[in-house]
């Protein structure tokens, strides 16, 4: 069911038009506007960064990584023709992997700023993308299953989203989320990309239980190459007009190949039963069950 992210009322017709208050956004190309004045500026990210992610998503091992990852976690609650929304999501790179895994589903996608869903359009022509602010999320009772892959740590009010998030999935629906893990390992990276937290297992799983989710699956990642991403969190702070946030991610070849072949080791764990208790990153999947 959509609703309306001005009055929050389920009275909205098909064009998205809330008979209540009256509230009627607008259609820019394929993306309707829901949350118009936050679309081109907000402190969440910074929307220049689209542009040099959209740039290197493709080649660098840790986003083919956690794609591969992401997709497998999720296949036992994609059944056939599942309705499936990611939330925030950037440049469409996940959504592009997602899709091709499991393209019986149905996919919908929302993100904060506009200029970041023209990526996303191209890499899905087939999805509804809505330019969206997830603490007012429009839909209620809608989707079998929901994505929000490293957002909720560029979001203070993170409880308020996991709650919407909660309220948007149908009855046992299932929330798979990444987030950065560990508070120790906050660095220069964390604020420049705008982060407002690197979480521990225990705070991610009692939002979730606070919400009303059950967690069904829980494992860190990035955990092979914990020592080396502990050691680059070390080195010493640069200027902002110095800072460069791909520079991480523009690897060599053979140093993007090596650093690939151990998250491949590392996925083949994880398929086997392994769950790490530490690692750069956390995976989760959650089941509505109130």
């Amino acid at each position: 069911m959509k609703r309306c992210p001005n009055c929050g009322d389920l009275d909205v017709d098909a064009s998205w038009k809330c008979t209540t208050c009256g509230a009627a956004p607008r259609r820019v190309g394929e993306v309707l506007e829901l949350a118009p004045a936050l679309a081109s500026a907000n402190s969440g990210f910074r929307v220049e960064h689209f542009d040099q992610l959209a740039a290197v998503e493709e080649r660098n091992f840790w986003f083919r990584a956690r794609n591969r990852l992401i997709s497998w976690a999720a296949r036992p609650f994609m059944k056939r023709g599942a309705n499936f929304c990611e939330v925030g999501c950037g440049t469409g790179y996940v959504l592009a992997g997602l899709a091709r895994v499991f393209p019986d589903a149905h996919f919908s996608a929302t993100e904060i700023y506009s200029d970041a869903l023209s990526f996303a359009a191209a890499r899905v022509p087939s999805a509804s993308l809505y330019q969206m602010d997830a603490r007012s999320f429009a839909f209620a009772d809608e989707f079998d299953v929901i994505g929000a892959f490293d957002v909720l740590e560029h979001i203070e009010e993170d409880e308020a989203v996991i709650g919407e998030l909660h309220g948007a999935l149908k009855s046992k629906g299932t929330l798979l989320l990444t987030v950065p893990q560990h508070p120790f390992l906050w660095s220069q990276q964390d604020e420049q990309v705008c982060h407002v937290r690197r979480y521990t297992r225990g705070e991610i799983q009692t939002k979730l239980e606070r919400a009303g989710f059950r967690v069904v699956l829980s494992t860190s990642f990035v955990s092979l190459l914990f020592p080396a991403m502990v050691a680059s969190r070390k080195r010493s702070r640069v200027d902002d007009a110095q800072y460069d946030m791909t520079a991480d991610l523009r690897l060599s070849r053979p140093v993007n190949a090596i650093m690939g072949a151990m998250m491949a080791i590392e996925f083949a764990l994880i398929r086997l039963g392994v769950r790490f208790p530490f690692g750069g990153s956390l995976l989760i999947a959650a089941q509505k069950t109130t």
